[in-house]
């Protein structure tokens, strides 16, 4: 009896692994997602990418069945993070915030990546670069900055995300429209650049206003220009460089994006609940608060966005001539 038994069971496990073997990954994506989320955030605790990334897996236990777990992993201007869900197992159960530096880093050959190797989930925000100085320095204009700047040039001590960075090329942009030289001041994301300002050991910082907002609001810094079109409605005070006559808008995007891959199923589940919670009053509410501008992009509008700035930024890293 227990040899029919065994038997019995043998031939049981053998049918049960022939019917798997043929079955693609795909198939297994109907039982997406059975246990939490990571959510690889590259950037340190504190900044915007951080802040975006908590309020969107918070706002998101409304439309996605298992909890995203925010894993902050900064270095290299955002390669460390993004690479390391582009080495996971494309499940989706590794999840990256995408950044802006996507499109740069490849151009510096800082990245043997690009935004091609990403299947695209959703865009979620934008933001302009900004010049913030503490509140007590000597330059109440962006004019008496740049005039401070060219006098003495590759002083002016300006703080950004990591070298090859969104706010790092914002700078650059900065010294080639207006004829200046900064010493770029390399940071593991915008908050310890911030946090770096704030302690005086730089003199400025160009990253986004939602960045600097808490430390202005509590009179702590103060921010001298937005490199945007238009003024921001939570900084209606402070003027865009086009205003003052530079030429120059540029600034950064935060989305969601897995490893080329990931089952089309998957990135469906993903795409929907991104699509339900960006649509949430709550989320623009909470990048509202955190002075984060709302720009929500589905995966093929995202995916074409990135090419365009893939190309974008291939030409002006060419043309101030950043180097690694």
């Amino acid at each position: 009896m227990q040899d029919t038994l065994s038997a019995q069971r043998r031939h049981l496990l053998q049918g049960l692994g022939a019917m798997l073997l043929p079955l693609p990954f795909a198939a297994f994506a109907d039982d997406y997602p059975s246990k939490p989320v990571e959510l690889v955030v590259p950037a340190s605790a504190g900044g915007g990418t951080d802040a975006l990334a908590r309020g969107f897996a918070e706002i998101a236990k409304k439309h996605f069945p298992q909890p995203f777990i925010v894993n902050n992993k900064p270095g290299a201007s955002g390669v460390v993070g993004m690479g390391e869900v582009l080495n996971s197992k494309p499940d989706g159960y590794k999840v990256s915030v995408v950044i802006a530096e996507l499109v740069i880093l490849p151009h510096l050959n800082l990245s043997k990546f690009t935004y091609a190797d990403f299947r695209p989930i959703a865009r979620l925000n934008a933001d302009p670069s900004a010049i913030t100085v503490k509140a007590d320095a000597p330059w109440n204009t962006i004019e008496e900055f740049l005039a401070a700047s060219k006098a003495k040039p590759g002083e002016m001590r300006v703080g950004n995300s990591g070298n090859g960075s969104i706010w790092h090329l914002a700078a650059a942009g900065l010294e080639d429209k207006a004829g200046v030289k900064f010493n770029h001041v390399p940071y593991q994301g915008a908050a310890p650049g911030v946090v770096a300002l704030l302690g005086g050991h730089i003199d400025a910082v160009a990253v986004s206003p939602g960045e600097v907002a808490v430390h202005v609001q509590a009179g702590k810094l103060k921010i001298l220009a937005v490199m945007a079109d238009q003024r921001l409605k939570a900084f209606d005070k402070v003027p865009t460089l086009k205003e003052r006559k530079i030429d120059l808008s540029i600034g950064t995007w935060r989305g969601l994006a897995v490893p080329k891959a990931t089952p089309t199923a998957v990135v469906d589940v993903l795409r929907a609940a991104a699509r339900k919670t960006a649509e949430e009053p709550a989320m623009r509410e909470a990048l509202e608060k955190l002075n984060l501008g709302f720009s929500y992009l589905d995966a093929a509008e995202f995916g074409q966005s990135m090419e365009r700035d893939h190309l974008y930024f291939k030409e002006l890293v060419q043309k101030v001539g950043i180097r690694a």
